[in-house]
């Protein structure tokens, strides 16, 4: 997901999601109803087609059946017959002529011919040429005589559907030809025109020799039209004049059934192209109007259900900042009884709530265990002193010193009550907030002082203590808390090699602060504890520790802006790094 989405806001996001979703929904849609109304149309078209080949095909039939009802009724006419035999052109011509006026009203031709088709009489249009005088369409019609011929015929440039009928008469034991009536009709613009009109507005276009005879499509069009190859009576698609049509063709056949021309229905598609275009305009108007809609009821939803997010969301803040007793409105009507947000906010005041009460306990427990801390600590400070004192006081009784080990002891249970002194003084300070000035102090003595309280468990315990600092190093230090540091040291190198060892302790001026190593000879620290070494309560080994030595050590060093850690790179036993500044600590 792009990086500058997930910054948007909520509300933004769905917006955004809504009208993405409204967009393609209606796109699928969209897309599904305009193929079904693209096939639906053009299957319309289609059936549009065939349709208008079918009332081309019964208007024409109609029509060649009205001409050979007309031919049939004057060859059967009595005064037909004997104008007829008399062989006489004027008096056929002027008996045809007048019985044609009577019966037929139509635009049409009519011409009477001998059995050989050569031209007697000729009525309503005239051929021209050589075809005036002789029709070879009665010849090739003479095989189905007495039967009448219907069909197409070409002559001058010009289409004609015309009727071939015999005029028979009684002569000895059959009957006698005496001539042929051929009646027709021109196919020209006006007859093109006739069909469009009866079939709705479907293209017509007749054609032979190769050529347009009649067309009711734009000469750009005809050319296209003509062109086209086609399978008698199958459907294809074809452009003509920048518009697409649907084409079907039939064959146009003479009296003997042999085709001598090609017509072809056409069917256009703008009127289907301009409903689909009004479809699809529809169906992006109603895009728009129902993001616009969704976008309004989604923006009004979403800003009633973020409000209430919101104030979570910033209920969440407070209470992170530690303000436990900020509260989430409520709207009337949520609670228990209202939707999800409304008993999420109740919910939530009801946790805060709880966390405040529990934070409570929480500071009691935490005072009352700070007290027991507190006692711990109190207890391992003057654990020491007090066995020395107790020490010294059980030998002076029970045994009987010389004046010198007397006077040893005494001095030592003098350092021992003056220590405890120092310490319940500087409990009272911490107390009452305050803290005992620093003064500058000879490392040397200090790390002396500590050793000598040992001298007597280490010489016991057959462990060798080894200082080397200089003398000549000086710092502002407290100097009984910083005692107390080399103390704990000390102690716990000694608790963990009560069989023998080594402990060593070095100085060195590190720049602006001096580097003190305090390193034993004896298992280490278990790495179980390594992480949490310094933390309070942390302990692991020792019979008679409480884990609160070097957390109150390491808590000494950094007030005196240093630092305590342990040296991980030693390989043999446990190494301390004691950092202390030279000046002191702004």
């Amino acid at each position: 997901m792009p990086a500058s989405f997930t910054r948007l806001s909520l509300l933004w996001k769905i917006l955004l999601s809504t009208s993405l979703a409204l967009t393609v929904l209606f796109a699928v849609m969209g897309w599904i109803v305009q193929d079904n109304a693209t096939r639906a149309m053009s299957a319309s078209v289609d059936g549009e087609v065939q349709a208008s080949f079918r009332a081309y095909d019964s208007l024409w039939r109609s029509k060649a059946e009205t001409l050979a009802s007309i031919s049939l009724v004057l060859s059967r006419m009595s005064d037909v017959r004997a104008a007829f035999s008399t062989g006489d052109q004027a008096t056929i011509r002027d008996t045809a002529g007048e019985l044609w006026k009577q019966i037929s009203d139509q635009d049409a031709i009519f011409m009477v011919t001998d059995s050989g088709g050569r031209v007697l009489a000729s009525l309503g249009g005239q051929f021209g040429g050589t075809l005036n005088e002789n029709l070879p369409v009665v010849r090739e019609a003479a095989p189905g005589f007495p039967k009448q011929g219907a069909g197409f015929m070409t002559a001058g440039g010009r289409l004609y559907q015309i009727a071939v009928t015999p005029v028979y008469v009684q002569a000895g034991r059959g009957l006698g030809l005496l001539n042929v009536l051929v009646a027709g009709h021109v196919v020209g613009q006006d007859v093109v025109k006739n069909l469009k009109d009866s079939t709705g507005g479907s293209d017509f276009c007749f054609l032979s020799d190769g050529r347009v005879i009649a067309s009711t499509l734009d000469p750009s069009a005809n050319a296209s039209v003509q062109a086209a190859g086609l399978a008698n009576g199958s459907l294809r698609r074809i452009e003509a004049g920048g518009t697409e049509y649907t084409l079907l063709g039939t064959p146009l056949l003479d009296v003997a059934g042999r085709p001598v021309g090609e017509l072809r229905i056409l069917r256009s598609f703008a009127g289907a192209r301009e409903q689909i275009n009004a479809l699809r305009r529809n169906i992006f108007l109603v895009w728009l109007l129902a993001v616009l809609v969704g976008l309004w009821l989604t923006y009004s939803l979403a800003r009633d259900i973020l409000k209430p997010v919101k104030e979570l969301d910033r209920g969440a803040a407070e209470v992170s900042r530690g303000n436990y007793d900020y509260r989430v409105p409520v709207a009337r009507g949520d609670g228990p009884g209202g939707d999800e947000l409304g008993r999420l906010a109740t919910a939530f005041n009801a946790m805060c709530g709880s966390i405040q009460n529990a934070r409570q306990e929480l500071i009691r427990q935490e005072r009352i265990a700070t007290i027991g801390r507190m006692s711990t600590s109190i207890v391992h400070d003057l654990r020491n002193p007090l066995a020395a004192i107790y020490g010294g006081a059980e030998m002076l009784i029970d045994t009987g010193l010389s004046p010198d080990q007397v006077r040893r002891l005494a001095g030592n249970i003098y350092r021992s009550s003056r220590r405890m002194q120092q310490m319940l003084q500087e409990l009272m300070d911490s107390g009452r907030g305050r803290g005992s000035e620093a003064e500058l102090c000879r490392l040397h003595d200090i790390v002396r002082a500590a050793c000598q309280e040992y001298a007597g468990t280490a010489e016991a315990q057959s462990v060798e203590i080894k200082t080397s600092v200089a003398e000549d190093i000086e710092l502002p230090l407290e100097r009984a808390r910083m005692e107390r540091v080399f103390l704990n040291l000390i102690d716990n190198a000694l608790e963990v090699m009560p069989n023998g060892g080594r402990l060593n302790i070095s100085a060195e001026t590190d720049g602006a602060a001096v580097l003190v190593r305090v390193q034993d000879t004896g298992p280490g620290i278990a790495p179980e504890i390594r992480a949490r070494l310094f933390q309070p309560f942390v302990t692991a080994g020792k019979k008679h520790g409480v884990g609160l030595g070097l957390a109150f050590s390491h808590q000494t060093v950094l007030d005196h802006g240093g630092d305590l850690s342990m040296d991980t790179a030693s390989t043999q036993g446990a190494c301390f790094l004691i950092r202390l500044p030279l000046a002191v600590p702004v």
